[in-house]
């Protein structure tokens, strides 16, 4: 992907503390990919950044709080991208499909350390956990993305299922998101295969959603993703 010097520079942020802070994420996502995760201090990540120890904990509360910090970045980047990638796209399988495949490129410069945090991400306890209250703000842009992408396409979606749906479409893009985690294929190739190939099927199910003889089992799938999955929200 490619953006003009424009855009970036409007996209910097406008005040110094958000420049601090920006500054302290990058360094912190730099060293993570070079040192590793665990081996990364925050004394360490504030030393290179050239602020305080003291300062860069009033802007990240934790080490783990600096990858809820890429997270937030990269759902915004996703969302800003979304207009671009979706446009001229139709179908609801290739919405989909172009939505997972602008993840994976948002992603794709951090996947040499992901594992070390997703291991973190596993503990229910952890701010990151894609279900943690710390991640409702990221989670919630992500879901209305996936509404967009719903909302976009040629398929008609029942107005009982459309609160639902977006959900159910970032829940796929979790599993992408786990698979390409511990994908070793050069450049994560298997991933963007794993999305394009399931696209079509997840876009067959919204559409076969609308059928009143599959609508008992529709709504099983919703009253499991609402009592297990999506559980916490925003306050």
């Amino acid at each position: 992907m490619s953006s003009s010097a424009s855009d970036d520079a409007s996209a910097r942020p406008a005040s110094k503390g958000e420049r601090t802070r920006q500054r302290i994420l990058e360094t912190a996502l730099s060293m993570f990919a070079e040192r590793g995760y665990d081996k990364t201090t925050m004394r360490a990540i504030a030393g290179e950044a050239g602020v305080s120890v003291g300062n860069a904990y009033y802007y990240f509360k934790s080490k783990e709080h600096l990858i809820q910090g890429f997270y937030e970045q990269a759902t915004m980047r996703h969302a800003e991208l979304a207009p671009a990638v979706l446009e001229g796209q139709a179908t609801l399988a290739d919405r989909i499909e172009a939505a997972l495949l602008a993840w994976l490129d948002i992603a794709g410069p951090y996947h040499d350390f992901a594992g070390q945090f997703f291991r973190n991400a596993a503990d229910p306890s952890s701010p990151l956990s894609p279900f943690s209250e710390e991640s409702a703000e990221s989670r919630e842009r992500d879901i209305a993305l996936y509404r967009e992408v719903l909302e976009g396409s040629k398929t008609k979606v029942p107005g009982d299922m459309a609160d639902i749906l977006p959900e159910m479409l970032w829940l796929h893009q979790m599993v992408v998101v786990l698979y390409w985690v511990y994908d070793d294929s050069p450049d994560q190739e298997k991933s963007r295969e794993l999305a394009r190939r399931t696209a079509p099927l997840v876009a067959r199910v919204v559409a076969l959603s609308r059928l009143k003889i599959l609508r008992p089992l529709v709504k099983q799938g919703e009253e499991l993703i609402r009592d297990f999955l999506i559980t916490r929200r925003p306050k």
